[in-house]
């Protein structure tokens, strides 16, 4: 089934929550509703017309939960009343880390804008007028809190904002769960569910008030690991899990394996066919390579790219020329920036060593000569 978001002016290249256009076979076209339902709808019903007697594929790729969080009625409400709790990064000062950290235009406390927050605004505004506004960043802000009405600024705002970034984060959330859970249930309601793979995943992580943040982009572990789930009756033993290191260049390989058909040579990445199994290679990665390039837009973050292994993960930001070493052992939440310690002379020549051959065997040529410094 290919059927993707048409470009909007709002949101580019990923639509809009409500009323989404959608381009198909027979041309563009406006779908009322809500975008999660919508794209679970439309998943169920090619399931339904496809051809019973052959195999199929099918990647049901939802827009929740891209900025800016719209939940449904449904879920509108969900977490009103609920304290979310702050991450133990939220106050993060940036102290041991490049300049990259401070740049970055994606803060709870500063980046946040007046339609991420849902303010209503003035009824006369227009055009430009009113997405000037919509657009708009807040110092202060009157709220009524039980009934008494509060001038916010400073810590109490961020909190606030904090607050109301997440409900409707998490509302978008309990969205796709449940209609996860729809297209799960007509697997199973129709037989489908023992003999067919179900992996749920995402194309990254994502800062949820981590470190003072909201987006990705950044090579620290909130952006970097994402989701990996699969269900295969008869293959993955249920409730296992795996330490191996996986990545999504795998996974065109392993569908693959999986359909019986070889990959190409030139095709990236690795099957985890057996490591599905509990069966991981002797010889399986021990270590990944990330790059990052795409500055100013979106939020500043700048160009960098770096090397994570078990333990350690090394990020260089090139534009800057700013290194960074993290000892993800015994500083999981990355605070203390120790590429400059005597200490760590040797492990850094040894992830230098990783991260020109890792570049290298990816082609990935230009400023090369930069790990050498």
């Amino acid at each position: 089934m290919l059927t993707r978001f048409s470009l909007s002016k709002r949101h580019s290249g990923q639509g809009t929550y409500f009323d989404p256009l959608f381009i198909e076979k027979d041309g563009r076209g406006k779908t009322t509703g809500y975008a999660t339902d919508i794209i679970t709808d439309k998943t169920i019903a090619f399931l339904e017309k496809r051809a019973k007697d052959k195999p199929f594929f099918v990647m049901c790729h939802h827009k929740a939960p891209h900025r800016g969080w719209e939940p449904d009625a449904k879920h509108a409400h969900m977490y009103d009343d609920v304290e979310i709790p702050e991450p133990a990064t939220f106050n993060d000062d940036y102290a041991t880390r490049s300049p990259a950290a401070t740049e970055a235009t994606m803060r709870i406390d500063r980046d946040l804008t007046k339609h991420d927050l849902k303010l209503t605004p003035p009824a006369e505004l227009k055009g430009a007028a009113l997405e000037e506004w919509r657009g708009a960043k807040l110092t202060e802000l009157e709220v009524t809190i039980k009934g008494e009405k509060k001038l916010l600024t400073g810590e109490a705002l961020k909190k606030w904002k904090y607050q109301k970034y997440m409900r409707d984060y998490l509302g978008c959330i309990a969205s796709v769960d449940d209609n996860v859970g729809r297209l799960l249930d007509y697997l199973d309601r129709t037989g489908l569910a023992t003999n067919t793979i179900v992996i749920y995943t995402s194309d990254q992580g994502f800062f949820l008030g981590d470190h003072n943040w909201f987006d990705k982009r950044f090579m620290y572990e909130e952006s970097l690991r994402m989701p990996f789930l699969v269900r295969y009756p008869g293959h993955i033993k249920p409730g296992s899990t795996s330490e191996a290191m996986v990545l999504n260049v795998d996974f065109a390989p392993t569908f693959l394996q999986l359909a019986g058909v070889t990959a190409p040579k030139e095709v990236q990445g690795r099957s985890i066919a057996p490591v599905l199994e509990g069966k991981t290679p002797k010889d399986w990665r021990a270590e990944m390579y990330y790059r990052y390039y795409h500055y100013p837009a979106d939020h500043r973050v700048q160009p960098h790219y770096g090397v994570r292994t078990d333990r350690y993960k090394l990020i260089y930001f090139n534009r800057i020329d700013a290194w960074e070493l993290f000892d993800l052992m015994n500083d999981p939440h990355e605070l203390k920036n120790i590429y400059g310690d005597p200490s760590q002379a040797a492990t850094v020549k040894k992830l230098k060593a990783d991260l020109t051959r890792l570049r290298t065997e990816l082609d990935d040529h230009d400023q090369l000569q930069d790990v050498q410094k």
